[in-house]
């Protein structure tokens, strides 16, 4: 049998790897990747699935549902949490997140982020279970669940845990040959792009050390003395900060009233819209007209894989064009370095997908990852 290594390196860029020449002596067939519309979020169940948002229903991590909330019981308490500026506050709401995490049992990634805590009652949070355990994207197989049905023996990272602890987990494994399969997931180089996108000198170091670890993983295979691939791929690149745009100021112009008239859900990139009452469409939408970006029609959204019939990701999405960011968002008050969930097409947008082997025909964007990781 063929053992196999995926390595996953979120944020992990066409453009970084063509710049940097990472690993072409090992993984000679290389692909630029057409990224997932959306986040991470989005991403990482895709490639967990092979399904894109409109199926495993992950696009962002809140959507407005007040009749599926988990936050619904808020509602007795989130008016008393004043001043508003206290709960606004990084570590007042790292350590808040922690804690209704706990109180809710979600065992998957959770952040509070800058959600309003006044419209957490009113919005349904998509991640509350483990996206990489098996069932964790139920009733859609995820790779824990495919592998499992395969019968490989297979290792799938703690994403919990540091990347060097993954990293060498892994190869002990494949060393002494104790897994047929592995998924080792590494985020650090999508927070380093965030703060450092462009700094050529920290992220040609970090890239270095990525290609030392995995050359650490090759040596392991080669140790464990099966025939063997190794597949290095990511989910999209990392574009720089160009400018922002002020949405909650230009929604507030419009003298609407969030829960009343319209929800929202204000991302880094996009800003999804759901109408509560006739004719606001249009005022929020003439209060958007001079903001660089546009309005997705359904064509582009079924194109992306996001459009459903149940509106759940909302009834209308504006995305703002590369680089520009909304701030303040639903994501924090600040805008970062470097953002990503732009238009696929985005130069810098990219992903890649770096192998040992020859690389499938027709294997062209982020779902096509599943196929590649569940062949036999």
């Amino acid at each position: 049998m063929t053992v196999k290594a995926f390595v996953f390196i979120d944020a992990l860029g066409w453009r970084q790897v063509e710049r940097y020449g990472f690993l072409t002596d090992i993984l000679p067939y290389r692909r630029s990747i057409e990224m997932q519309f959306g986040y991470s979020c989005t991403a990482i169940p895709t490639i967990l699935t092979g399904e894109r948002p409109s199926v495993h229903g992950h696009l962002a991590f809140y959507d407005y549902a007040p009749e599926k909330s988990p936050f619904r019981k808020m509602r007795l308490i989130a008016p008393f949490l004043r001043p508003k500026s206290f709960w606004r506050r990084g570590r007042v709401r790292s350590q808040l997140s922690k804690l209704v995490k706990r109180l809710y049992g979600f065992t998957g990634y959770f952040q509070l982020y800058g959600v309003p805590l006044e419209r957490l009652p009113e919005l349904d949070y998509c991640e509350k279970t483990d996206v990489f355990a098996k069932g964790g994207l139920a009733p859609v197989k995820n790779l824990a669940d495919v592998w499992s049905e395969q019968g490989f023996r297979y290792h799938i990272s703690n994403w919990r845990l540091p990347e060097a602890d993954n990293f060498r987990i892994a190869a002990e494994a494949f060393r002494n040959g104790s897994i047929d399969r592995a998924f080792v997931y590494s985020s650090a180089f999508d927070a380093l792009q965030h703060d450092n996108v462009g700094r050529d000198d920290v992220l040609r170091a970090k890239v270095s050390a990525y290609a030392e670890t995995i050359r650490g993983l090759h040596r392991a295979l080669v140790d464990g003395g099966r025939d063997f691939e190794l597949t290095v791929f990511s989910d999209h690149g990392m574009t720089p900060l160009r400018g922002t745009v002020d949405a909650p100021s230009a929604l507030d112009s419009t003298g609407l009233k969030w829960g009343k008239d319209y929800a929202s859900a204000i991302d880094s990139t996009m800003a999804r819209f759901w109408w509560l009452k006739k004719g606001v469409a249009e005022k929020v939408r003439a209060a958007f007209e001079h903001f660089p970006g546009h309005w997705l029609a359904e064509g582009e959204m079924r194109h992306h894989g996001i459009w459903r019939d149940d509106h759940k990701f909302g009834d209308a999405i504006f995305l703002a064009d590369p680089g520009v960011q909304f701030c303040p968002s639903d994501m924090g008050v600040k805008p970062l370095n470097g953002m990503h969930g732009f238009a696929p097409d985005d130069v810098d947008s990219q992903a890649c997908f770096l192998s040992s082997v020859p690389i499938p025909d027709g294997l062209a964007r982020v779902c096509d990852y599943f196929g590649a990781m569940t062949a036999r």
